[in-house]
């Protein structure tokens, strides 16, 4: 009795690797609901609500990130590395950025799927079980913190130059009175 106490401690110390951790299945659907809800007939194509409610300028792509936030942030509760949460980051960075471009953003939309590619990152990445991963760690939550202020950034800097070419655009147009 003594040695299975010791082998069930030894191995509640062992650090854990899974390579497939299994993630809740409100984050499969709701990666599947953003990047992969709609076929297109006759092709192997997916599109999600993110192609969608990015279509409504401003707006949509902020609606969609703010969806994309809530996915990074579980990658805090499953206690995936750092590098993995930046890597997340990037994914939405990416998402918002070259999805904010009118047209080319929305076409983009329809390729780069962020919330599939997290949610498989947490699949291989993750060093918690979902029973475990109700609680992240202190410095993880503040390095997401950094991360969402950089994406915040990214969005203030977005809007104001949006602005400013708007500006300039309507400065160049004539006055018809």
């Amino acid at each position: 009795m003594r040695r299975e106490l010791e082998r069930r401690e030894a191995e509640a110390l062992r650090p854990r690797h899974h390579s497939r951790a299994e993630v809740e299945g409100s984050l499969d659907q709701l990666s599947r609901w953003m990047d992969g809800l709609f076929r297109v007939p006759g092709t192997g194509w997916r599109f999600g609500l993110d192609a969608l409610v990015g279509l409504v300028p401003g707006v949509g792509d902020f609606a969609t990130t703010a969806v994309s936030l809530y996915i990074l942030a579980s990658g805090v509760r499953y206690r995936v590395p750092k590098v993995t949460l930046l890597r997340m980051g990037a994914n939405v960075a990416v998402d918002y950025l070259v999805g904010s471009i009118p047209f080319v953003g929305d076409l983009f939309d329809f390729y780069w799927k962020s919330n599939q590619k997290n949610v498989e990152l947490l699949r291989e990445r993750a060093t918690a079980t979902p029973e475990e991963a109700r609680h992240g760690r202190a410095s993880d939550w503040l390095f997401l913190a950094v991360i969402v202020l950089a994406l915040l950034a990214l969005l203030v800097g977005s809007v104001t130059l949006s602005l400013y070419l708007l500006s300039r655009l309507l400065g160049n147009i004539p006055s018809p009175f």
